[in-house]
């Protein structure tokens, strides 16, 4: 399929909302899927070390 502009490839032949959505969704959603195991883990390990200090000042 070839367009004879960057606006006619932005339309996708008037499916463009539905395309450009899709994709961005798919990013959100790849992006949160390797985002959320970082900031837990992050999280888990600050957790960890404030317990080792509690437990190592009594």
């Amino acid at each position: 399929m070839s367009f004879q502009s960057f606006g006619d490839f932005l339309a996708m032949g008037h499916h463009g909302p539905y395309v450009w959505s899709a994709y961005a969704i798919s990013l959100v959603v790849l992006a949160i899927n390797v985002a959320s195991p970082l900031l837990a883990r992050r999280r888990y390990l600050q957790e960890e070390a404030r317990r080792l200090r509690r437990e190592a000042n009594k």
